[in-house]
């Protein structure tokens, strides 16, 4: 019998394959990427100290009021936009992007280039 593969395992899997050379220090903390089927999260993570320093999703407030009637990609980039905004209030200017198993497309591919666009180095 043919089984049937699972997407988010794999994706976790490729996630896990990444993570192990890739982490954010105190001087270059760590970009990472969430998306589910509705929204996308991002967060800046010291993974020294083991503390998220900045977030951003499209579940906040003041975000879903500049996401209302926009594209799923239009809504990632400026959650790109917001989170660089944020971090460059702490005065992080320079991060390791961490895609988190997904392929570099999309709505991945736009927050890293909303982020880029505010101003955010990697």
């Amino acid at each position: 019998m043919i089984k049937k593969t699972d997407k988010n395992q794999e994706r976790l899997n490729r996630h896990k394959r990444v993570r192990r050379k890739l982490s954010g220090t105190s001087a270059r903390p760590r970009l990472c990427v969430y998306r589910s089927l509705s929204q996308i999260y991002a967060q800046i993570i010291d993974d020294d100290a083991q503390k998220t320093l900045v977030s951003a999703s499209t579940l906040e407030k003041d975000i879903q009021a500049k996401c209302k009637g926009k594209t799923k990609s239009e809504q990632a980039k400026i959650v790109g936009q917001e989170i660089a905004k944020r971090a460059l209030v702490k005065k992080i200017d320079e991060v390791v992007f961490d895609r988190g198993g997904y392929i570099y497309i999309g709505r991945v591919q736009a927050l890293a280039d909303g982020a880029r666009e505010a101003g955010l180095k990697f």
